[in-house]
């Protein structure tokens, strides 16, 4: 009788299983991660440290003090923000600020909106228009307002020009009292629009389509949608990017430099302009740093409330 050989049974590969690591290793693992990572970020706070905070704390010290540059600095107090407070240009500086600052929420705010829904709702050549509207901001601000400075010439401007052309009356543009802070601001929104267009551009994108298809079997109209459904979708961004033009405009510079020299008649003089005068005109470092000081205060505060406000809002209506 045969006997029957049973195969011979195959060995089965048994996965090595890793022991975890002793709880030493892991702590010093995790150490060593975020000694990295804060290594990382230190290059950063280093350069907000002698960048940002030094120079604003310094500025601070100045404020009260009488000081040259090559010179022992002197302590005053509260001196230099006399003298600039009782400066006759202090004032007009302060309300051609505040008034570019108004302009340019009712003409650089609503336009970079429209522009954003008009986009939107394009079917061809996105991208090319996105170019075209994001180009000024790539062309240094200093470039910009030379153009603009040609393009607002009275005599052989463009504007004028067309204008003539046009046969309709010409206009002195930055070269006339009442409209040359009109002038700057129309130059301020066309150089700076581009990004805010496309970060609205981007909040409606976000915005589920759902809410307009149920919005139009509704019987809402165009407007109605933007009401409605557009602008509580939006809320946050806008009202971020109103902050954030807000303390830009108040800090406007290059324009009235560039353009005007803070002229006519001190009709664009504003507040950082003033600032220059100060520290480089006139060589008075302490009354620049405390006016430095004044804007910063004033911006702060107003952030402050301005966010306190925004809160309490969205917190209502939540």
């Amino acid at each position: 009788m045969k006997t029957v050989e049973s195969p011979p049974h195959e060995a089965v590969a048994v996965p090595h299983i890793q022991a975890p690591p002793p709880a030493g290793d892991r702590r010093r693992r995790r150490l060593a991660d975020q000694a990295r990572a804060y290594g990382f970020l230190l290059g950063g706070l280093l350069c907000f440290a002698l960048f940002s905070w030094y120079p604003a704390i310094r500025a601070v010290v100045i404020a009260f003090q009488k000081y040259t540059p090559g010179s022992e600095p002197e302590w005053v107090g509260t001196a230099n923000f006399t003298r600039v407070w009782h400066d006759p240009e202090f004032t007009a500086a302060w309300r051609n600020t505040l008034t570019f600052t108004l302009l340019a929420l009712l003409i650089g705010f609503a336009i970079p909106f429209v522009m954003a829904l008009v986009l939107n709702e394009l079917r061809h050549a996105k991208a090319f228009f996105r170019v075209v509207v994001y180009l000024p901001v790539m062309i240094p601000p200093v470039v910009s307002a030379l153009l603009w400075k040609w393009f607002y010439d009275p005599g052989a401007g463009l504007a004028n020009e067309a204008l003539r052309f046009l046969h309709l009356p010409t206009s002195n543009w930055s070269n006339g009292a009442d409209t040359a802070l009109v002038s700057l601001v129309i130059v301020a929104t066309w150089a700076n629009m581009g990004g805010t267009v496309l970060i609205y551009l981007a909040a409606l994108q976000s915005i589920p389509g759902e809410l307009y298809e149920a919005a139009e079997l509704d019987g809402a109209n165009l407007l109605q949608r933007i009401r409605h459904v557009t602008l509580p979708q939006t809320r946050f961004v806008v009202l971020m990017l109103m902050l954030l033009q807000i303390i830009a405009t108040m800090q406007v510079f290059t324009e009235p430099f560039v353009i005007t020299g803070g002229g006519p008649e001190n009709a664009t003089v504003t507040v950082l302009y003033l600032i220059y005068k100060y520290a480089f005109l006139y060589n008075d470092f302490g009354g620049a740093c405390a006016l430095s000081v004044m804007l910063l205060v004033l911006l702060g505060a107003f952030s402050a409330v301005y966010l306190r406000l925004t809160r309490s809002a969205e917190g209502d209506l939540a």
